[in-house]
């Protein structure tokens, strides 16, 4: 079985991009499930569900998503070999833009839209500039001169990357994704596997449940801002 990560902010078409794709697969055969990691709340286990898609959804509530996710990436795993999925593909929004969901020696999607600005992919961190593939979405809203700006930026931040301009209502570049998915071994354990960055981290007052705003109240690890001089 093989396991691709895919991460990207909110709203980037993540699903839609893992849907076409799949149905891509579909045609050779390929039995594909998802496991989507989310924060509070998902509804679109409803679109995979349209289309018969295996997905599990798992929501970190107040637990740091990364933290979740790798907590529980081995038990998807292992859900995964038990339906004897081909593909498991995990899902999982980059909320902080810090956010460090993949794996080395996995292959790694990170999904931006040209919709979030110019200078978007300089405000994200690992899930862009470790991952293996770039798809950009919502090409087809803005200019020409536009996407190949954004695709400049992309580029600029990880320029190892392989990109891929993808329509998630139309699907097209679902053909260049579904042979690029190949390229990940295959696998039959995560156990001494390491992630590729760190997670954030903090262990503060505030993790701790504090509510209450004031230096007295903040303990722990924390990280102040310069403002004299």
């Amino acid at each position: 079985m093989r396991l691709v990560t895919v991460s990207g902010p909110p709203s980037s078409g993540k699903t839609s991009v893992i849907i076409k794709t799949i149905e891509a697969l579909r045609e050779e055969k390929t039995k594909c499930g998802v496991v989507k990691f989310d924060c509070l709340s998902a509804q679109d286990q409803i679109l995979y569900h349209t289309k018969d898609i295996p997905i599990k959804t798992g929501l970190s509530g107040n637990l740091c998503p990364d933290h979740f996710y790798v907590s529980n990436i081995e038990a998807a795993l292992e859900w995964a070999q038990g339906e004897q999925f081909d593909y498991l593909i995990t899902e999982s929004a980059g909320l902080c833009n810090r956010c460090s969901p993949h794996i080395k020696n996995i292959l790694a999607v990170c999904v931006i839209d040209n919709l979030s600005g110019v200078n978007t992919p300089k405000k994200i961190g690992p899930m862009l500039k470790l991952a293996d593939i770039v798809v950009i979405t919502k090409g087809d809203i803005v200019s020409q001169a536009e996407r190949e700006v954004f695709a400049f930026r992309v580029r600029q931040v990880n320029p190892r990357a392989k990109i891929i301009q993808f329509n998630g209502v139309t699907g097209q570049g679902s053909f260049y994704l579904k042979k690029a998915l190949p390229e990940t071994e295959e696998i039959g354990s995560l156990r001494g596997s390491t992630l590729r960055f760190t997670m954030p981290g903090a262990l503060c007052s505030y993790c701790l449940g504090e509510k209450a705003i004031g230096e007295d109240k903040q303990i722990g690890v924390s990280k102040l801002m310069e403002f004299d001089g």
